[in-house]
């Protein structure tokens, strides 16, 4: 089939959802509710469904009052009974995938479960749905005339016990429909590398001569490959080398501290950014206009959300359900799914931005803050006030992190920055400043730590050399996939190693 005839149908097979996507944006409540329902009931005889007796589960208070909220490490103890062999302990359906993440935080890997119903029901449909809203909202798009060039992990499946483990990306790549396949690029063989710097540069070989319309990747390790094809084709602009380049679909990180950088090697005043979220654990939310920043929550993937607000401070943990949740407040997700994870505390925090329909911003990482002395900084703080005084001081970065400098012998505490840049800004102690000033502006209680640096002095930078960061990820063999620099800690321990190299 001719490429422009294949747009055509795909294009048509999937705008389709659109009426299906209307109908959650209508009645979101009632299809969470028959989301939890089915999970509840599917579950019923496995162990979990017997321990916390589902079948007398009638209501959604029924569901909170009796089945705790766990994170990873407190629901291992069910998963590993699952790698060991046995089943229909969390889960009805046979569990035979793990996706393996080391997180940002922790060096030891996780093991999430990946059901059949999840690679169909939300990771596929999903990665469809994406599509299918990006070409609604762009007509004329033709980006199933070429190739997608997807940016993945490089944990390849390994086999033990009839289980198979590997990044969620080297799962899904394994499972992939073909209808997905013909439009992708590199191939398998490529994608499925382990050794990044042979795989970028294997890369670069096997998607020069394509057709590439739309890229799909985490930025950091996106900007890197875009960054290397300059180089070895002696361009300025990603859009010389790929003429009918349309859109690029990321997520991972915040993109805020990228995007001029990505903007900078793309002439097409027309490129499209779309961002997506999503994780090991599930696909949870696409861009759904053009115009827009935030995330439509997609309510049908056979995941159930909860929230927990963690502007409360030390308040008694709450947790409500999507009908609950306000405008404006830093929540912690909770997510039961189709992969049999139940009220499972995924880490991250998010902020709604519309009620109607349901759209979010990723705020930050529950684990990713600095609150040594109770300033309360998250994630969302630093990137905003980032993304201001980047554009004062015309400057670009390449990757950073903060630790917390504790008080020691009468001196206070402080802040202490490692910024990588491949542009420099031209005064550094008025660029240290003014990102200390936008900090104050969104923070109060940081504000009030700094008040006539009673608390905490103004912050220190450190100017981290080139490949910093990239060099300290791959000692730590994480080059690429969805590993990612740590931007906040409460410890100094990524900070200490990254100086030590410095």
């Amino acid at each position: 089939m001719p490429f422009s005839l294949f747009n055509t149908v795909v294009s048509w097979m999937l705008k389709k959802r659109i009426h299906q996507i209307e109908l959650f944006i209508k009645y979101p409540h009632e299809v969470q509710n028959e989301v939890l329902k089915k999970l509840v009931n599917q579950s019923k005889d496995t162990f979990i469904g017997k321990q916390y007796d589902f079948k007398s589960i009638n209501s959604y208070k029924d569901f909170s009052d009796r089945v705790p909220a766990r994170t990873y490490e407190e629901f291992f103890d069910y998963i590993d009974r699952t790698i060991k062999g046995e089943q229909n302990i969390f889960c009805s359906e046979n569990i035979k995938w793990f996706a393996q993440s080391s997180g940002t935080t922790n060096s030891k890997s996780k093991f999430i479960p990946v059901s059949n119903s999840a690679l169909e029901d939300c990771h596929f449909k999903a990665g469809k749905d994406m599509l299918c809203l990006y070409i609604n909202n762009n007509e004329n798009s033709n980006i199933f005339s070429g190739k997608s060039l997807r940016l993945g992990g490089s944990r390849k499946i390994y086999e033990n016990n009839n289980n198979y483990f590997g990044d969620l990306s080297a799962i899904l790549i394994d499972n992939l429909p073909v209808w997905a396949e013909i439009i992708s690029t590199p191939n398998n063989s490529i994608s499925l590398m382990d050794k990044w710097d042979e795989k970028i540069e294997a890369i670069i070989e096997g998607t020069l001569n394509e057709d590439v319309r739309s890229l799909a990747g985490v930025p950091s390790w996106m900007l890197t490959l875009l960054n290397k094809l300059l180089e070895r084709t002696g361009k300025k602009y990603i859009d010389e080398i790929w003429n009918n380049l349309e859109v690029y679909f990321h997520g991972g990180v915040s993109f805020n501290p990228y995007r001029n950088e990505f903007e900078n090697i793309i002439s097409n005043e027309g490129f499209k950014f779309y961002e997506i979220y999503n994780a090991s654990e599930g696909f949870f939310a696409i861009q759904d206009s053009n115009d827009r920043n935030d995330l439509l929550l997609m309510l049908d993937y056979g995941i159930f959300y909860e929230f927990i607000s963690i502007d409360d401070g030390n308040k008694k943990e709450k947790v409500i359900d999507l009908s609950q949740v306000e405008l404006g407040i830093n929540y912690a997700m909770l997510i039961t799914t189709n992969s049999g994870l139940w009220r499972y505390k995924i880490g991250d925090t998010v902020k709604f931005t519309s009620l109607n329909p349901y759209r979010i911003i990723v705020s930050g990482r529950t684990k990713h803050y600095i609150n040594t002395f109770g300033e309360e900084v998250i994630i969302d703080n630093v990137e905003n006030a980032l993304e201001k005084v980047i554009e004062v001081h015309q400057c670009k970065i390449v990757d950073y992190t903060v630790a917390p400098k504790f008080m020691k012998s009468g001196k206070k505490g402080k802040h202490e920055w490692i910024i990588e840049f491949s542009k420099e800004p031209k005064n550094f102690k008025k660029f240290i400043e003014d990102l200390d000033f936008e900090i104050q502006k969104i923070n109060t209680d940081y504000k009030a730590k700094r008040f006539k640096n009673l608390t905490l002095d103004i912050p220190k930078l450190y100017l981290g050399r080139k490949n910093l960061f990239y060099d300290w990820l791959k000692k730590k063999n994480k080059l690429g996939g969805q590993n990612k620099v740590p931007r906040l800690s409460n410890d100094r321990t990524f900070f200490e190693e990254l100086l030590e190299i410095n």
